[in-house]
């Protein structure tokens, strides 16, 4: 999203530093030396002020202590902090008496020490007077293990009932902001936050929660992906029931909440006040509730802090530590036609379990796991949504996974492409801004598309929030054509993208715009720009802004669409299309030239949805077009050349993100550049996790895009937004090429599942989920949705692996049966066009057709593919005329296969034809 160098000295200008400096940074620190930590302490305040892994080499802190100075005011919050709703029990008022100890401060009272207490300290003159309890903190070293601990003491002669009650997080996710322009690169991170890039990459991290109550915990990596993370995991009975973000002022450096400084977010224990009052129109992701504490009664609730040897070795520091780990095979995210797998481990057995909604989840034993400490369900879905499994251990622990249902994987594609080519459809010829005919945004909170929008691209058909929708109506006719969508879809082309959106003659030939729409009414007087329209701000382009044709993100999106029809048109000749597919994959390379010739700005930062240069390429060697290829690989590798001499090349226009590493991934793998593409795997982990709940497993960091194409314009941590669709495309290329990384496969099949879960019953994408837990609900716009489907239909597919704890499994399948001889696998991802088996290190691929299932023998390495002409239910879904598989190695060990018969080859790919409306294929190895 390009932002306007005058938008940003307004912005950093527009701030004035706070006075009150409360904290009491100038009556210094105190430091204490775990076996873990070098920890340290704000005298005054007791807060915490740094968390220094030890043994390491560097100085890696997890807290911005280089930014406390900019964080010293009341209202700010730092761990250690706590948060409250309580009132008297039987009181006539009954009203919540609310606080914290960040709005006031007041130097605390330090209390004696002894034992395993390192600090303490008595926090009533920083509460309010009001405030019915007493509250103690504590920082304890119990068995080498820190903890931060809260004793909540009742001194009232009434009972009080405590309706909320956080601690607050504070990690170092302060950024620095890079801003590029054209072919320019700006640095105001001195400005913004004193951090360079490398300083940001080196010296920052990212937080997540798993929301599971007892089992629950919050993961901190650093950015680098390599550093041990931190996690925060509850000591005795404290439930991370919720995860509240915290508001602070964010009109002062380091500017909260902006696209440099995400915000804070606290570890809440009960959460029953918020859901009595601001949460009241929200389902939750747990059940809301409350504390009685009687007269005299005291209740601790704590936090312990530990460091895991990797991001990949999370879940087995939390099974040292005696946590109740959870692992669900696919994943969270369940079609109705498939078979979840949850895998469950703690020392005390399971009682029971029980769903939310009723009915919507069901549940049986299975004996899939290999070990004896590892006890297996098979998940059934049945109804549509958000729904919440909870584990009752039998010595009171409760542990809660959270699953979305859809409908059937192939169902939720075919309901997506008829919304989007019928209701999403504009078709107005007297447009003045030649929008039609196009698939435009949508609007579901009014049911009706988008035509005016102050940020110009939203209507616009450019740009991603503009772009996303037409970019998905493309790819979805890439995995599941029919008729009448590519009819109306190769109009689009013809008519509106080639001659409106990008240029179709003069020297701007095949250039693109970052909108058709633009605020100028002088040159459109007979529109109606809605008054109720703020149109003074800098989005609203005039006509100059709009059709300006300098942002190389734009590009991706239009050779997106013409590669994606090129594949229709070259492999489904039945469907009858006016160009040839000749055309198209030349209008696709055309706009990738135009891209990189010089004149176009950010061709140099990776691309979102860019992993289809990749499949362009090699569709040009595979069709002969050896000219043509050489010269985009040429383009390619001197992009990929920029990127090789920086540790960080994850630049875009922002001051960090999460889109460049798609795009510098797969280049740097295919020029064979193995540190370029380790770097960014591990970039990618550090940011994209896998936890037991459907919203953050999979789901990479985005927090900002809301603003630039959401409808509720706000940051936030925003759920399966596009980074988890495109993330998840070299997490699975890597995995293909390391497929013993099952680490990789859980994530990036996480990522891949997450844009299912942005389709509604209807068929309506939206752009992302509202993170914040008085919301939780998708955003009414379909914004720019249209990078996450993108990755989602490129690398969507059945993954056969055998786990060496869980046994014989298929991501995207069901293994119906698995013996010595032969293992049994019913296709069920929404593409039905890829499958891989993990052990032969083989990629199976459909130009045309579907897979149906698979039969596999491990010992003779055979196996046989049921294909058929369309995916199976899918009435409306163009039937291929013959089903052509490609067979691609991922590692120089894998099996050289080829069929078992003799089959035709046409441009790299078998031709197996169809009887009586179905193919069988054997491959065997050579």
């Amino acid at each position: 999203m390009f932002i306007p160098l005058a938008f940003w000295i307004l912005f950093l200008v527009s701030g004035a530093y706070s006075a009150s400096h409360t904290l009491g940074l100038s009556d210094g620190i105190t430091t204490f030396q775990t076996p873990a930590f070098s920890f340290q302490i704000v005298n005054d305040s007791q807060t915490a002020y740094s968390i220094r892994p030890g043994g390491l080499s560097g100085s890696f802190d997890f807290l911005p202590y280089d930014v406390m100075t900019k964080r010293d005011s009341d209202g700010q919050y730092h761990l250690g902090d706590i948060t409250f709703r309580a009132r008297i029990v039987g009181s006539s008022s009954a009203q919540w008496i609310n606080g914290d100890s960040a709005r006031a401060r007041q130097k605390v009272i330090a209390l004696p020490t002894s034992g395993s207490t390192l600090a303490a300290a008595d926090l009533s003159p920083t509460l309010p007077s009001s405030f019915p309890l007493n509250i103690t903190r504590r920082w304890n070293l119990n068995d080498s293990h820190l903890q931060l601990l809260f004793d909540v003491s009742n001194t009232q002669s009434s009972a009080v009932e405590l309706g909320a009650l956080g601690a607050p997080l504070e990690f170092n996710n302060v950024k620095s902001l890079r801003f590029s322009l054209f072919a320019f690169s700006y640095s105001f991170s001195q400005i913004f936050t004193d951090r360079s890039t490398d300083d940001t990459n080196n010296n920052c991290s990212f937080f997540d929660p798993y929301i599971g109550l007892d089992a629950g915990y919050v993961q901190v990596t650093p950015l680098l992906g390599t550093l041990p993370p931190l996690i925060v995991t509850p000591v005795g009975k404290s439930p991370l029931e919720g995860w509240r973000f915290l508001q602070e002022e964010t009109s002062t450096d380091p500017f909260y909440q902006s696209q440099t400084f995400e915000g804070l977010y606290e570890w809440q224990f009960h959460t029953l006040a918020y859901a009595e009052n601001e949460w009241s129109s929200v389902v939750p992701w747990n059940n809301a509730t409350s504390a009685i504490l009687q007269p005299g009664e005291t209740r601790t609730y704590g936090l312990q802090f530990d460091v895991a040897p990797s991001i990949r070795q999370i879940e087995n520091t939390l099974l040292g530590l005696g946590r109740p780990v959870a692992v669900g095979i696919p994943g969270y995210v369940l079609p109705q036609d498939q078979i979840g797998k949850l895998f469950l481990i703690y020392a005390s057995e399971v009682q029971s379990l029980e769903v939310s909604p009723e009915d919507a989840l069901s549940w049986k034993r299975n004996s899939d796991s290999l070990k004896s400490s590892w006890v297996g369900f098979d998940i059934t879905p049945s109804t549509w949504g958000r729904s919440r499994l909870t584990i009752n251990f039998a010595d009171g622990t409760t542990q809660t996974v959270h699953y979305y249902v859809t409908k059937a994987a192939v169902q939720v594609l075919s309901d997506l492409g008829h919304f989007l080519t019928t209701n999403q459809w504009f078709d107005n010829l007297m447009d003045p801004f030649h929008r039609s005919p196009s698939v435009i945004s949508y609007d579901r909170e009014v049911d009706g598309i988008v035509l005016n929008d102050p940020r110009a691209w939203i209507p616009g058909l450019s740009d991603e929030a503009g772009a996303g929708s037409w970019l998905a109506a493309s790819m979805k006719q890439f995995v599941q054509p029919t008729m009448q969508e590519v009819a109306k879809m190769e109009t689009f082309v013809n008519s509106t993208l080639w001659g409106s959106v990008q240029n179709s003659t003069g020297s701007g030939q095949y250039a693109v715009k970052k909108s058709v729409f633009f605020y100028q009414p002088d040159l459109v007087p007979e529109y109606n720009y809605p008054s109720s329209i703020d149109w003074g701000d800098w989005w609203s382009w005039n006509q100059a802004a709009s059709y300006a044709n300098d942002r190389a993100y734009d590009y991706v999106h239009v050779c997106v669409a013409y590669w994606a029809l090129y594949r229709v048109a070259r492999n489904y000749d039945t469907i009858p299309i006016a160009q040839t597919w000749e055309w198209f994959i030349n209008q696709a390379f055309e706009t990738v030239m135009k891209m990189t010739d010089g004149s176009v700005g950010y061709a140099d930062d990776g691309l979102m949805d860019e992993t289809v240069f990749l499949y362009l390429l090699d569709d040009l060697k595979r069709e002969g077009l050896s000219s043509n290829a050489t010269a985009m690989e040429d383009r390619m590798r001197a992009r990929q050349a920029v990127w090789a001499r920086t540790r960080f090349p994850f630049a875009s226009e922002m001051a960090w993100d999460s889109t460049a590493q798609e795009g510098v991934y797969a280049w740097s793998k295919y020029f064979n550049d193995t540190m370029t593409a380790t770097n960014t795997i591990n970039s990618i982990i550090a940011y994209q996790p896998t936890v037991a709940h459907w919203g953050y497993n999979g789901n990479a960091r985005r927090y900002w895009d809301n603003i630039y194409g959401g409808k509720l314009m706000r940051y936030e941590r925003q759920i399966h937004h596009y980074g988890s669709g495109l993330n998840a495309l070299p997490l699975m290329s890597q995995f293909e090429s390391d497929p013993d990384d099952l680490y990789l496969l859980r994530v990036a099949f996480g990522g891949l599942s997450g844009p299912l879960t942005n389709i509604d019953e209807g068929g309506f994408a939206s752009a992302s989920f509202h993170s914040f837990p008085d919301t939780l609900k998708w955003d009414a716009y379909s914004g720019d949705y249209g990078p996450n489907f993108v990755g989602h239909a490129l690398n969507s597919g059945a993954y056969l692996v055998q786990h060496p704890t869980f046994g014989w499994q298929a991501f995207g399948g069901i293994v119906t049966s698995h013996s010595g001889s032969s293992v049994h696998v019913q296709v069920r991802d929404s593409v039905r066009r890829r499958v891989f088996i993990a052990s032969l290190r083989n990629l199976f691929t459909l130009d045309a057709g579907a897979f149906d299932e698979f039969i596999f023998d491990p010992e003779n390495r055979r196996v046989t593919f049921t294909i058929f002409p369309s995916p199976n239910g899918i009435e409306d879904a163009a039937a291929a005329p013959r089903a052509r598989i490609v067979v691609t190695q991922t590692k120089a060990d894998a099996v050289n296969m080829h069929p078992s018969v003799d089959l035709r080859e046409d441009a790299g790919s078998w031709v197996v034809p169809f009887v009586s409306g179905v193919a069988e294929v054997t491959f065997v190895p050579v």
